[in-house]
């Protein structure tokens, strides 16, 4: 059984998400841990094994540690027959790969930089700005209801769940304001958020 490390409110929150939607968060070990939030409270908590103190980490059956949301989300898709994913060899396959790798690699940052209002040309050269992406974004998204054609995806959740953190950096596109609504309504009832309160009273408990 893999062996998820996760922590309530975090990067970790959307793996969870991802289990719950398929019916398999009973068939994954959780470990609640706590983490270094953006406003300074929490610790670097030593039941971590991951090297920075993040979430989320997991460990394979096979004892291999994987890190990074997407890499993990890719991992536990595939390793359960991939109902959120797209299987090697099937259509749409170079678009689910390359909206996973955009999640970290360039709206994560863009989001980074537009909230340390850091004006530089190399990183909005490198990185993008939040404008630019709007409009990759909406230039998909206006044609089809999701990210990887008619079929929701992990891409869509990861991408999504950004927005959904920092609603006010979602950009200003029908399509994208719709896709949004379309990613949210497919989670509504994975009782994500009871989960997460257990999850908080547990850390509150061991800190107290």
């Amino acid at each position: 059984m893999p062996t998820l490390y996760y922590s309530p409110l975090s990067r970790a929150s959307r793996v969870i998400s991802q289990l719950l939607m398929i019916g398999k968060l009973d068939q994954v070990k959780v470990v609640t841990v706590d983490i270094i939030r953006g406003d300074g409270s929490g610790r670097k908590d030593p039941n971590n094994p991951h090297p920075e103190g993040k979430v989320p980490f997991l460990i394979t059956d096979e004892g291999e540690t994987i890190r990074e949301s997407s890499a993990i989300m890719m991992y536990l898709d595939e390793f359960f027959g991939s109902p959120l994913g797209i299987k090697q060899g099937e259509k749409g396959r170079g678009a689910f790969l390359s909206w996973m790798a955009y999640s970290g690699g360039v709206l994560e940052p863009a989001m980074v930089t537009h909230f340390a209002e850091i004006n530089h040309p190399m990183v909005k050269s490198t990185f993008r700005s939040m404008a630019e992406v709007g409009e990759t974004l909406n230039a998909t998204l206006s044609k089809q209801p999701y990210l990887v054609g008619d079929k929701l995806t992990i891409a869509d959740m990861i991408l999504a769940s950004a927005f959904l953190w920092a609603p006010n950096l979602a950009p200003d596109f029908e399509a994208i304001k719709a896709w949004l609504h379309r990613v949210t309504t497919a989670q509504a009832g994975l009782e994500l958020e009871a989960y997460e309160a257990k999850a908080l009273e547990s850390l509150a408990e061991r800190a107290g």
